[in-house]
């Protein structure tokens, strides 16, 4: 009875963690690790959850925590914008406006510090404090890196979407 309580839980949150994972990892392999450790503690911990209601949630910390990870094995926070690379234009389609889609594709070509740093303020809503804490880097460090996604993804946005056709 366990395993398909389990098996329900999976097909009920995989989607779901696959793409808060999809958002910080780009190698698929990469996605599919954190999201077998993130299941594997959130199935081996179900005891530490404090309310039930709370469940997705805290599912979804689980995997965002298993992909910073990831990430911290192999990242330097205290890049610098100079560091951030000048996409070449990878759309060849016109497009009239940005879509929720689009920006989470062009977060794919900034470096993964901003990246990661643009994710948990940004969409998953921490403070700047909290990020420190978890990637183990200064608040200032977090806010710089932030400002740096955020000026890259500007550039990018005017630079491929809102450039005038000759």
């Amino acid at each position: 009875m366990q395993r398909d309580a389990q098996r329900q839980v999976y097909e009920l949150l995989a989607p779901k963690l696959y793409a808060s994972c999809k958002r910080y990892l780009k190698q698929e392999e990469e996605i599919e690790e954190a999201m077998a450790d993130a299941f594997y503690t959130i199935f081996t911990k179900l005891d530490q959850l404090k309310e039930m209601g709370a469940f997705e949630a805290w599912a979804r910390k689980i995997a965002v925590n298993q992909c910073l990870a990831t990430i911290k094995k192999k990242t330097n926070f205290n890049m610098y914008l100079d560091d951030v690379k000048t996409l070449s234009q990878p759309f060849t389609a016109e497009v009239t406006h940005l879509e929720e889609e689009d920006l989470l594709h062009l977060l794919n070509h900034i470096p993964v510090g901003c990246k990661t740093i643009f994710n948990l303020f940004v969409i998953e809503g921490y403070s700047h404090k909290e990020i420190a804490r978890m990637l183990q880097i200064s608040e200032g460090t977090s806010k710089s890196q932030l400002n740096a996604s955020k000026t890259k993804l500007k550039e990018l946005v005017n630079n491929l979407y809102y450039q005038k056709s000759n």
